[in-house]
């Protein structure tokens, strides 16, 4: 099958990944509103590209915190990549090292810290962290991090409870059960789908000790007994006392959270909805982008985006609104159910030649230049009738 756009990886992952797990990957909050506006809004956008430039020769790349990657696109944290694939996390890992990108391995990965680490020990990797009501327990993971040589801690500030997801609830999604290396997940009724565990938790009992049933997935519920609720601002002072790494906080979508950061000395902002899975309704991420952006202005804060970014096109607006790099969660999911490592690569590929296409017929030659009026957004129209 010949992908010629990133909907094919997912139109490949619908059709091959039971039900259960591609709902899971897919799905969103409530009536997932905001799943959808944060593909549409890239819609809602136009670009106006200045011509006759010489784009003969064009530099792709940029930086994330000090470290050079080949192109402004990176991969996201998301859970469960077994799932997809047997190779999971490690196979992505893989592919993000074999184009110069980083990854951002989540906290409920089904490849541990180590194992990632060992696969691709050149590669580029940052750690998404949940904070624990236990916080020996979330303490643990930031070391473990900072051994295995991850280079920045992804804060996810936006899930003190899980986000209603119908699917999961209908589907009566529950987290991955311990299981032994490369043993089927037979309630999937599939042969290549392969979870170890929720694989940085080397105490199993964290993944269910206290779960109580609430009628809610079985995520959700984990989430209201483990993950504190209490997170503040005082958490992220906290947090710097335990790590040297950098921290990025993972969720900002307003200005007045955006001057907070910037205020508690935090190295990076992801606009971020979570793949708007958490609170729907709220703003896509690429229009909560520029106020964002306005907002750390004159600091060395780093702002980045993730959401809704299918097409070239969308990681050259994003740079134009302010962004300097942006990150794919979902695609990435999508490539690594299609072909392992190879899919994920291709996926990345196909991001990058689409934006160095989109580069080009803009007028810019340079991922770190390019300019806000490039980008305006779509006249609208109202009938006097």
């Amino acid at each position: 099958m010949a992908m010629t756009c990133l909907d094919d990886f997912e139109d490949y992952a619908r059709r091959h990944l039971p039900k259960i797990v591609y709902d899971y990957y897919s799905s969103g909050a409530n009536l997932e509103q905001t799943v959808k506006d944060n593909v549409a809004a890239f819609r809602r956008l136009r670009l106006y590209p200045e011509l006759l430039q010489d784009v003969s020769k064009r530099d792709l790349s940029t930086t994330i915190l000090g470290e050079k990657i080949d192109f402004p696109v990176a991969i996201a944290p998301t859970a469960m990549q077994k799932m997809a694939h047997p190779h999971g996390e490690v196979a992505t890992a893989k592919a993000a090292a074999s184009v110069n990108t980083g990854m951002v391995l989540s906290s409920w990965a089904t490849s541990s810290i180590e194992e990632v680490q060992e696969a691709a020990p050149d590669g580029l990797r940052w750690f998404q962290l949940y904070v624990y009501k236990d916080r020996e327990l979330t303490k643990n993971l930031v070391k473990r991090a900072e051994k295995a040589g991850y280079r920045a801690l992804f804060l996810t500030v936006d899930t003190p409870q899980l986000g209603r997801r119908y699917a999961d609830v209908k589907n009566n999604f529950t987290l991955p059960p311990p299981l032994n290396r490369n043993e089927i997940l037979s309630n999937l009724s599939i042969n290549y789908c392969v979870v170890d565990r929720l694989a940085n938790f080397e105490d199993q009992s964290s993944q269910s000790e206290g779960v109580v049933s609430s009628g809610d997935s079985g995520l959700a519920e984990y989430v209201a007994n483990q993950i504190d609720a209490s997170l503040s601002w005082d958490d992220v002072e906290w947090l710097k006392t335990v790590t040297t790494l950098p921290i990025v906080l993972k969720g900002i979508l307003t200005e007045e959270d955006a001057v907070e950061a910037v205020n508690h000395g935090v190295a990076g902002i992801v606009v971020s909805n979570h793949g708007g899975r958490q609170l729907d309704g709220v703003l896509a991420t690429i229009d909560a982008l520029p106020e964002v952006v306005r907002a750390v202005k004159g600091s060395s804060v780093e702002v980045y985006l993730d959401g809704g970014v299918r097409l070239g096109t969308d990681v050259l607006k994003a740079l134009a609104l302010g962004a300097r790099a942006v990150f794919i969660g979902r695609p990435v999911l999508w490539g690594l159910t299609y072909k392992g490592e190879a899919g994920v690569k291709e996926v990345l590929d196909m991001l990058k030649n689409e934006f160095n296409l989109a580069l080009a017929l803009s007028g810019c030659t340079s991922a770190e230049n390019v300019p806000r009026d490039l980008v305006r957004r779509q006249p609208q129209y109202s009938s006097n009738l």
